[in-house]
């Protein structure tokens, strides 16, 4: 199809370190706004991960989530491919900001929290605390359902604020994350996202060990961003 200028920014080069999550929140975000009308086909994958500068995939990852999420459909055959689904998900109000303020309330909230109980907690962690957080990143791995990860999940995000030895932060940490499982429980878990969170995990407690609180939080914040971009990108 012919592209307008804003159709085109949509499949400019995706940018490292989330290049997964900012593709679905790219083409999420561009079916919600309409820039992909509904039925319109995607371009073919290899041409589509080039104009994108994403491997092929982390395309197919991306393009899974988001016909999980009811925003596409797969097709088989020779008229087969990618579509956009006839009803898809619509932008609210206010075009250009798919998630109300008080969701990235919510989410800068996280960002301060979980920033300092990762400095801390390089600072203070007892080697209990280290083996209980590599016991819910194993739990997480073997979850049998999203449920099961979650509640796994929120543990050990509040775990590492109990590393940090500061009940405020502890109690913060808890209120943040009840509050994003509100947010999170309106998009899809398609596995590929939960291995790819739950490995930031695992190389955050590396980092907690090892005390290095720069590199700890430069994780940490990419871990968080990716959840941004899903949650911008599908709800």
């Amino acid at each position: 199809m012919e592209r307008s200028a804003a159709v085109e920014a949509v499949f400019e080069p995706v940018a490292p370190p989330t290049t997964f999550e900012e593709t679905v929140e790219r083409l999420g975000t561009a079916i919600r706004l309409g820039l992909l009308p509904a039925g319109s086909r995607l371009p073919p994958e290899r041409d589509l991960a080039g104009e994108l500068h994403i491997s092929r995939s982390t395309l197919r990852q991306a393009l899974t989530t988001l016909v999980q999420s009811g925003h596409l459909v797969s097709r088989r055959g020779r008229s087969g491919g990618t579509f956009v689904t006839e009803n898809p998900p619509l932008a609210g109000a206010e075009v250009g900001s798919p998630l109300p303020a008080a969701a990235w309330a919510v989410l800068d909230a996280r960002v301060a929290v979980e920033a300092g109980a990762v400095i801390l907690a390089c600072e203070r962690a007892e080697p209990d605390d280290l083996e209980r957080l590599t016991g819910l990143v194993e739990k997480m791995s073997d979850a049998a359902d999203f449920d099961e990860y979650r509640r796994a999940d929120m543990r050990f995000h509040v775990g590492v604020a109990e590393a940090a030895r500061s009940p405020r932060l502890v109690a913060d940490m808890t209120e943040v994350q009840g509050e994003m499982s509100a947010l999170i429980a309106r998009i899809a878990h398609p596995e590929q996202v939960l291995a790819r969170s739950n490995a930031q995990h695992g190389r955050i407690v590396a980092l907690l060990g090892r005390g290095e609180p720069a590199r700890a939080v430069k994780l940490m914040r990419d871990h968080i961003e990716g959840t941004e971009h899903i949650l911008a990108g599908l709800i």
